[in-house]
């Protein structure tokens, strides 16, 4: 057994619901689907992984958007069993990649929550959202409200991305339908003042989780930067803490478009965790893996598909075992 092997499986599994994991196995079968027709290809007429099979699997990987980088990291690995093994049979080549990858994952992914939970010590919560526009952010935010709303947990929105009138109005859309109460003001507002007055409103509400939007904008990573800044400044002068977590959302259908928004916001702001969504429209799920390695971040949360109940927590024993099921 591989030292990643033994991390992986020495760590307690909790397992999805039927009717989540189905939803998530939905969600990755166009990834797996691509990612195991180009491997039996790759291996097609061979009985060991020898140097042309490890060729055939890092173009593999690289396509199926894990990142250059993280693809040589999983290679090399391989590389050291064969050598370890002085001979591998292309029939294991499978189970080897599940190891590997399990253990990439469990190296930024270890102790991660396997529910929509909240720390006990922490109250409100705040958790502040940040994303470029079009990636999924305003209904990440909106299933989250309901996820926790539904957990139990007392919500309430912030709608500090006031660059556009349609996030406030998207945001206020989410608040109605999941039936939890929004602090807004008009576009063009402060952000740093709405999200001064959201966490003042939960204060007094006695709310459980506050989640802040923000503004999606890239043109200007100082402009970005100094915004972010401001708005987790003046948070502050409420909870000295705030934010408990800054959750940058990823479209996963954007592959390596998605690792770029990854390093300009985690230079922008000190990111703690990822949502990575659209993973039902794509063939590119493997950029979980390359992101959540590449950057040393977790993959907190991930979207399997357009309903409300299809934002997961993101559970890295099931993620693999729907990859490679």
């Amino acid at each position: 057994m591989s030292f990643f092997k033994k991390i992986f499986s020495s760590e307690k599994k909790e397992n999805l619901s039927q009717e989540a994991k189905q939803s998530l196995d939905k969600g990755l079968e166009k990834s797996k689907t691509s990612f195991f027709s180009k491997l039996t290809k790759a291996v097609a007429g061979k009985s060991k992984v020898d140097d042309e099979v490890l060729d055939n699997l890092e173009e593999i990987l690289v396509s199926s958007d894990v990142g250059v980088n993280t693809t040589l990291k999983i290679i090399t690995r391989i590389e050291e069993r064969v050598a370890a093994d002085k001979y591998l049979g292309t029939d294991e080549l499978n189970q080897i990649l599940r190891e590997e990858i399990a253990g990439l994952l469990s190296e930024t992914n270890s102790g991660e929550a396997t529910e929509f939970e909240i720390p006990k010590d922490k109250k409100p919560y705040v958790l502040m959202v940040v994303g470029v526009n079009g990636v999924g952010k305003t209904t990440t935010i909106g299933k989250l409200a309901h996820q926790f709303n539904k957990a139990g947990y007392k919500v309430v929105l912030g709608a500090a991305d006031t660059f556009r009138a349609a996030a406030i109005d998207q945001l206020q859309i989410w608040a109605d339908r999941v039936g939890v109460p929004i602090v807004k003001q008009q576009m063009g507002s402060d952000p740093a003042s709405v999200a001064f007055d959201t966490l003042q409103s939960a204060v007094s509400q006695d709310a459980d989780v506050v989640i802040i939007d923000t503004a999606g904008r890239l043109h200007n990573k100082v402009n970005l930067m100094n915004e972010l800044t401001k708005v987790k400044r003046v948070m502050q002068k409420v909870l000295e803490d705030a934010p408990h977590d800054v959750l940058l959302v990823l479209d996963g259908s954007t592959g390596q478009n998605a690792f770029e928004q990854a390093k300009q916001f985690t230079a922008a702001t000190e990111v703690t965790s990822l949502a990575v969504t659209k993973l039902d429209g794509t063939a590119k799920g493997g950029v979980v893996i390359g992101i959540s390695d590449q950057f040393q971040i977790p993959v907190k949360y991930i979207g399997v598909g357009e309903g409300i109940d299809d934002l997961q927590v993101f559970n890295k024993h099931e993620f693999v075992d729907s990859f490679f099921k």
